[in-house]
Order: structure tokens, then sequence, then C-alpha cells
């Protein structure tokens, strides 16, 4: 079944794509933008700025540590760079040249992973970013959004350039349901509420989002009640929106694509310990890589489906 299908949401574009128009459209209020890039720009969009700003734009070629580190050059002299690769690239190959050349001096570099999770299908698990959102959040310092669809990513992509300090922006491949198609209200660290219930909270992010709609649709039909909040900010999280999802409906699933350990699911549990205690339940794709197949499909077969939540969500509620 098509992500969205149950809950009638009507197919939009893809994450990267969103992020490539906005960038553009974004460039003559941001003059001070410009964008590096790792000889991917037809894949992360942002060959259309460096089609238009070409000046602003630098291709460093297939070398993620240099690219990283010629950014923080950029960003000590003033420019806000916008640093864009395939999530597992960026994230992964060039960690150290980020802790040292991005985190720890706190420049203004703006880490922007496409094609992240297992959605980018037949690319194969060797080009899945299933571990960036843990990699991103263990930088002190660093703002990390996964938004739900192209509007949120539109606004997350303003949202990046107006804040001032190091940010990871996780985007994806595939096209995702438009989750809002009269526009989003985007604020860095604060959670937005999608549905209201009572017997239990989804908390989700990027295309899971729309996953959890199918997911509460699919719970309503049982005369399960339940909340869905899109956390499109993991870090900072917005602790206020958990505790009271906590308080509110006790208990909580949480629901991302990505590794079980560090993303979402962990921030949310520690969060949860932290402020009202109750159950909490993960679905992600499990302790494991995945493979190259079709999109749809690889989804099913790693647990990232409405019927999954569903199961977890009747889990949760008898602990």
């Amino acid at each position: 079944m098509k992500i969205g299908q149950v809950s009638g949401l009507k197919l939009g574009k893809a994450t990267r794509d969103a992020f490539g128009a906005a960038l553009v459209e974004l460039g003559e209020q941001f003059p001070e933008v410009v964008v590096v890039d790792g000889d991917v720009g037809n894949s992360t969009r942002t060959e259309k700025f460096a089609k238009k700003f070409p000046d602003r734009a630098f291709n460093v070629g297939i070398a993620e540590s240099n690219m990283v580190s010629i950014a923080g050059g950029l960003a000590a002299c003033g420019k806000t760079p916008v640093v864009a690769s395939f999530a597992c690239f960026l994230l992964c190959n060039a960690y150290d040249q980020i802790r040292m050349s991005v985190a720890f001096p706190r420049l203004n570099v703006k880490l922007v992973g496409s094609h992240a999770g297992i959605s980018i299908g037949e690319d194969g698990p060797s080009q899945m970013g299933i571990e960036d959102v843990a990699l991103a959040c263990s930088f002190p310092g660093m703002t990390v959004m996964v938004p739900a669809d192209a509007a949120a990513t539109a606004k997350a992509t303003e949202a990046m350039l107006r804040h001032q300090g190091p940010t990871y922006l996780r985007l994806g491949r595939a096209a995702v349901p438009e989750i809002y198609p009269n526009g989003c209200d985007f604020q860095i660290g604060k959670a937005i509420q999608l549905r209201d219930g009572s017997d239990a909270t989804i908390i989700a992010n990027g295309l899971m989002v729309a996953v959890a709609l199918d997911a509460a649709k699919l719970l309503a039909d049982q005369g399960i009640q339940v909340r869905v909040l899109d956390m499109h900010t993991v870090k900072p999280i917005d602790r206020d929106a958990i505790a009271k999802a906590a308080r509110e409906t006790g208990a909580i699933v949480v629901a991302e694509e990505h590794a079980p350990y560090g993303g979402l699911g962990s921030v949310v549990a520690t969060t949860v310990t932290q402020t009202v205690p109750v159950p909490v339940e993960l679905v992600n794709i499990g302790d494991r890589y995945a493979e190259s197949g079709d999109p749809d499909g690889l989804l099913e077969k790693y647990g990232l489906s409405a019927e999954a939540i569903v199961r977890a969500v009747q889990n949760v509620r008898q602990t």
C-alpha cells in the first residue's frame, strides 16, 4: 500500500526537490549564502542554485572531507555555506571534519544530507544514510531538522538560513505525500500537532509522518484515537510537546526512517524519562542495514509501515 493512501493524502514532491527550489528563491534574499557541493548537485538539486548564482557555487568533486573544510573556511570569512551531499557521504565520510571545522568552532555552516533513509531504494545500502541523525545530534551545538514534505522543507530551508550556528537538514529522494497542502508553520524546536487523541501519541518525522497519519486512521477505525506529532526538529527537541503528550495520552510510539540508536526515538525516550515517564515503543528499521530494492517494498520489509505503527500502539497501550 502506498504511503498516505489510507489518509487520502495527495502525493507531492520529494523533499530534495523542494530544497533545491527554495534555495534558488532564497538566494537573492540571502546574498551571503554560497553552495559547496561534492559533485552530486544534480541529485541534491543544488545545481539549480549554481546555474542562477554561478559565482556563489563551488563543486569540489568527490571529496566530502575537503568539502566540509572549505565550508568552514568560508563561514569563518563571513559567508553562509550550504554544504550538500548524500547523507551517508556527508555525515559518515566527513565526520571528523564536521567536528573540527564546523561544530567545535560553532561556525555558521549549513549541512544538507540528501538521499537519507532506505527509501532511496535501488541505490542500495552503501548509499542509504541510516545513521546520519544520530551522528548529527552527537555534535554539541548542532541543530538537526527532518521535514515531512515539500512545504515543510521550504520553510525549514529558510529557517536554516536565518538560524545562526551549525545545522543539519535531512532530505529524501522519493516523492512524499503532502502533509501541509496549505502551507506549514515551521519553527525550529516546535513540534506540529497534526491530529489530536487521548489514547496514545505517535511522534514521527520525515516520510514517517504520512505513515503515522495512515496508522492513526486505521486505529480510529478500531476506536483508538491517537495524537500525531510532526517532530521535524530532533535537536533541539520540543520537550514541552513531548511532556504534554505523555501526560495527556499516557503512551508514546516514535516512528522514524533511521537506525534504532541515537535518532528521534532515542531523543524522545530520554526526554520522556526526564519529564513524564510513560511507556514508549519505537518503530524504525531495526539494528541492521537494508538492501537494494523497490522503495515501497523496502519500507514494508523493514517495518516502516502503518500496520507496524498500529501494532506498536496496541502494544504500548498494554504496557
